[in-house]
């Protein structure tokens, strides 16, 4: 009997993967920070990335603002083989953790959805803004995503588990 491993690769603030193989997945935890989520269903390849900021005033090429992340995760795709005109994205993040903090977390899911929208990548599901952290793992090779939201108090479970369609949003 032949039995798969699935592996984990973990993501934090700045970096984002890419893959191909069906027994990874990509893992990461948000609070304000953004996730995008984007996949060629067809080439049956995807990466996720996970970026602190909407916007450079000065333009710059930072992984860790929105422009920037998705640009370098969608030219990741597209060397490997993606096509651009098949690229979906799911959103997740952009929680407003603490009252007392501007509400960066708003500003980044605007500027990500922004710039999927410049780009003609449709957005086909997503969870953004709320109060929540969210832990979240992307199965690249399909755009399956699997949300756990905290509470950002105590870091346990908010709700009960929700199913929902393996090509949109799973929240356990």
């Amino acid at each position: 009997m032949n039995q798969t491993i699935e592996r984990t690769r973990h993501i934090i603030q700045g970096e984002s993967a890419v893959s191909d193989d069906p027994n990874l997945v990509i893992a990461t935890l948000l609070g304000s920070c953004v996730s995008a989520c984007i996949f060629d269903p067809v080439r049956k390849i995807g990466g996720a990335n996970h970026f602190l900021l909407p916007e450079s005033k000065s333009g710059s090429s930072d992984i860790r603002y929105a422009a920037a992340a998705i640009e370098v995760l969608v030219n990741s795709l597209l060397r490997q083989g993606a096509k651009k005109q098949r690229l979906q994205a799911k959103l997740f993040g952009g929680g407003r953790i603490s009252a007392n903090l501007p509400h960066i977390g708003r500003a980044n899911a605007e500027a990500a959805q922004k710039f999927l929208h410049n780009e003609d990548i449709p957005i086909v599901a997503h969870d953004l803004c709320g109060t929540r952290v969210r832990r979240l793992k992307f199965w690249p090779t399909t755009g399956r995503v699997r949300l756990l939201l905290l509470d950002p108090l105590v870091a346990a479970p908010a709700e009960v588990p929700r199913v929902i369609p393996p090509n949109d949003i799973e929240l356990f």
